[in-house]
């Protein structure tokens, strides 16, 4: 792994850190430590967003056809280089090789997809006025400079659907990756598109820590955006000072995601969704599922094939390929499962599958009989613990779907199409997926989530006017005529 994985990224130049402190990038499964990163501090910070300051005003000037240029051999890089970014994700995140390998995938899409927003930027929108001899044209011209902070559980996805489509339409960016996943999560992009030919201060990467520099990657007044993927309860701080600073906020945080298995649902369709649903990546994302909610008429076979379809799960060490369950990312996560499981069994749910505890993985927990008001139904686990609850109607199962205060993702399995649809748009969610798995993405839809689960969207034109801002600009081609 090339020693420039550990620096930091500032207009072109791989540099260490001014700060002191100095963090130490762990493998999650044996903790070794696999990089260790002298750390940025304010000054670093100030550097990076002036580096993108300038380099945006060239960036946004430079001719479709050279930026297009860039993309395809980001693409072209990204696939060369597949091997390596699996490799890194695996040793940083713990995540299997599975769920690497399609993150990676993903990723690819999304930067191949962006290219199409490049052409759009000068390609307004015509709409005709009230006015005689007006023409009303509306222009997309870039936001500027994005603050952009991913997370440990998707590093390179959840960094890619941002900064692809900021860089496409003429923005630069300044990203902080998770520390825990530094790695996959920026350095390995910068390089890439260095190597693509991206100018320098297009894109830069820092890592610091909070405790020093506080806010400051938010407050900063050169940025206008700030991207921002995790848990609710920093995003909301996020959302205030964004709110204080008049900056624009694009959240995608926390769920609670409900799973239901109507009575007219092929029960095999639905244990095979609600197994991916819960386990792929040991439930370490915002889209899984957290609560599954079945029709007493199916409630016992699903149990049964739930349970025996966890328990074959394998697990153990994520570099094997045949393992799913890997560890979770760290110590603190892992008490923080294991705590949300002794509250289950103190509230009186039923434990039909124990996991166990190796080190930082943890195998597969499954409750039945959970009350929807409980702790455990009204938590998000973030990691692989199951929860089943028995409904009767339809009409009981969409109180209790919507009783929470996240409204992320959601699924609903049954044979009649027309009324899952129905259901669908009840649901209190951005999105919500008929006879398929909770965890879903695709380059052109809306990713996002309502009340509590954020503000604002991935993908697509959706993400696109997330990235950029819109200009009116009217041409009057005769004269107009004034009341005075």
């Amino acid at each position: 792994m090339s020693d420039k994985y550990s620096k930091l990224y500032i207009n072109g130049i791989w540099r260490d850190g001014s700060s002191e402190t100095i963090y130490d990038n762990v493998n999650p499964y044996n903790n070794e430590v696999i990089a260790s990163i002298k750390l940025a501090n304010q000054n670093d910070i100030d550097e990076a967003y002036e580096s993108a300051k300038q380099a945006q005003k060239n960036w946004a000037k430079t001719p479709a056809e050279e930026k297009k240029k860039v993309f395809h051999r980001a693409v072209e890089l990204m696939q060369e280089r597949k091997d390596e970014l699996v490799k890194a994700m695996v040793k940083e995140a713990g995540c299997s090789v599975i769920k690497a390998s399609t993150e990676v995938m993903v990723s690819i899409r999304i930067i191949d997809d962006a290219v199409k927003f490049i052409d759009r930027m000068d390609s307004p929108q015509v709409f005709p006025s009230q006015v005689p001899g007006k023409e009303n044209r509306v222009y997309r011209h870039p936001a500027g400079v994005v603050g952009l902070i991913a997370p440990f559980n998707f590093p390179l996805v959840s960094a890619i659907r941002c900064l692809a489509v900021a860089i496409a339409v003429g923005d630069a960016v300044v990203l902080k990756p998770d520390s825990q996943t530094y790695i996959s999560g920026g350095p390995m992009i910068a390089d890439i598109f260095e190597e693509a030919g991206l100018p320098n201060g297009v894109l830069n990467v820092v890592a610091f820590d909070p405790a020093e520099v506080g806010d400051y990657l938010v407050e900063h007044p050169v940025p206008r955006i700030i991207s921002f993927t995790g848990s609710t309860t920093v995003g909301r701080h996020i959302g205030e000072l964004c709110g204080r600073h008049l900056k624009r906020a694009s959240l995608e945080l926390g769920g609670n995601n409900p799973f239901i298995v109507l009575e007219d649902a092929n029960l095999e369709q639905a244990v095979d969704a609600a197994i991916f649903s819960k386990f792929f990546n040991s439930g370490q994302i915002c889209v899984c599922t957290n609560r599954f909610f079945v029709h007493r008429k199916h409630y016992d076979e699903f149990i049964e094939r739930f349970v025996e379809r966890a328990k074959e799960l394998p697990y153990g060490n994520p570099s094997d390929p045949k393992v799913v369950i890997g560890p979770l990312i760290n110590e603190k996560q892992v008490q923080k499962v294991l705590d949300i499981v002794e509250t289950a069994k103190q509230e009186g749910a039923r434990l039909v599958l124990e996991g166990q505890r190796d080190g930082n993985v943890v195998t597969p927990f499954v409750f039945a009989d959970v009350n929807q008001q409980s702790k455990l139904a009204q938590t998000e686990i973030f990691g692989p613990i199951a929860t089943i609850i028995p409904f009767d109607t339809e009409e009981e199962v969409l109180e209790w779907a919507n009783n929470t205060e996240y409204g992320l993702s959601g699924a609903i399995f049954t044979q009649n199409l027309e009324n899952g649809v129905t259901l669908s748009r009840l649901i209190e969610s951005g999105m919500t997926h008929i006879n398929d798995s909770t965890v879903a993405f695709d380059v052109n839809a809306p990713f996002g989530g309502e009340k509590a689960s954020g503000i604002g969207h991935y993908g697509g034109d959706y993400g696109f006017e997330e990235m950029t801002t819109t200009k009116w600009i009217s041409v009057q081609s005769e004269p107009n005529r004034y009341p005075f």
